[in-house]
């Protein structure tokens, strides 16, 4: 069966990651719902924020939190980020935001149990382990296309991209990639692995998958329902290192699991650029009420010294929510630009600019 690859799942060589087009349904929410932090921070850079989006055959539904000075018509802004992405038909929108609880308003600090990790390697010019990087490549390289080349006016907006390697190998890439009624899949194929796969992989013996079940016109919200939060592997480090059960779209950036990933980021990938390690691992754990972290944990992988890295890192950085917050300079709209092709690895993010 030449539609999947066989793999040994205790193979600790195998690495497999994923990523999605702007258009994916689950990022669409995302997209929604960070446009949202956006436009409330904005306005209110003090604005506490706290929103999920849920998108299903025509209809969008928003609901969660928020307490902010800020007023202005969310159900518009779902739509104008809706069609931004591409998508040209009308969806019906729905909001129900509450103001939050009192006990959440008299609490200072983490507002749940929050673990978060930030992570880093050498291994490529983004500090990213390659197949994070590589898939991100594809569905950056595709939503391009779609938007820049006449060529390619075809591509619809929702896809994904799954990259298998083997040690420093890519094994396979498997593209799902929508597109209109009228092109035909080998066409798709050809066009795809042409302008998109072959100049981003160049290993000749790499498996190659694209649209496997032939067809992909029927797609978005008409296809699957999405919801935000829902690829956090998407997000994070491609499901290669644990980043607990906390997404980030949707959150203003005093929520120390937005705060902290950001934070823990920064200061693996600064660690690693001085050359300390050729990987690190800052794992932090927040608990009910308390703003400062109650465990901090740092893991190094080819340390270049002997020295203590957690104790190097409570020494030298804080961790506490609006410290974390004002060092990096959250309280900017940057939030619906990070919440496609992943949050990290790439310019013009605060928690990436280790100077």
């Amino acid at each position: 069966d030449k539609t999947y690859v066989k793999l040994d799942p205790q193979s600790k060589t195998m690495k497999a990651v994923e990523s999605t087009t702007a258009g994916h349904p689950d990022k669409v929410c995302d997209q929604i719902a960070d446009a949202i932090v956006d436009e409330y921070i904005r306005r209110d850079p003090n604005a506490r924020v706290d929103i999920k989006v849920l998108g299903s055959h025509g209809m969008v539904m928003i609901g969660g939190e928020v307490h902010s000075s800020a007023d202005f018509d969310c159900a518009l802004l779902a739509k104008q980020v809706y069609n931004e992405i591409g998508y040209e038909d009308e969806i019906e929108v729905f909001v129900n935001i509450e103001h939050p609880s009192e006990e959440m308003m008299l609490a200072h600090g983490a507002a749940d149990t929050v673990v978060v990790n930030g992570y880093a390697t050498k291994e490529t010019r983004e500090y990213l382990p390659k197949p994070v990087v590589y898939a991100h490549e594809i569905t950056r390289r595709m939503d391009d296309l779609r938007k820049t080349d006449p060529g390619f006016r075809w591509i619809g907006p929702d896809g994904k991209v799954q990259i298998i390697m083997d040690k420093d190998r890519v094994a396979s890439v498997t593209v799902l990639a929508q597109h209109t009624q009228e092109v035909m899949p080998r066409d798709v194929q050809a066009h795809l692995l042409d302008r998109v796969i072959t100049p981003i992989i160049k290993e000749e013996s790499a498996k190659i998958f694209i649209n496997p079940l032939g067809k992909f016109v029927t797609a978005g919200f008409y296809a699957d329902t999405g919801m935000s939060g829902r690829k956090s592997n998407v997000d994070f480090y491609g499901g290669l290192i644990p980043h607990g059960d906390n997404s980030l779209s949707g959150k203003d950036p005093s929520k120390v699991e937005r705060a902290g990933a950001y934070m823990a980021r920064y200061v693996a990938k600064s660690l690693v650029a001085q050359e300390l390690a050729d990987a690190v691992m800052v794992s932090l754990a927040y608990t009910l009420g308390r703003p400062d972290p109650i465990m901090i944990d740092v893991r190094a992988i080819g340390a270049k010294t002997k020295q203590d890295f957690t104790k190097l890192v409570k020494e030298t950085y804080d961790f506490d929510q609006d410290c974390m917050v004002e060092f990096l300079k959250l309280k900017q709209p940057l939030y619906k630009a990070a919440s496609v092709y992943g949050h990290f690895g790439r310019e013009g993010f605060p928690w990436e600019d280790i100077g």
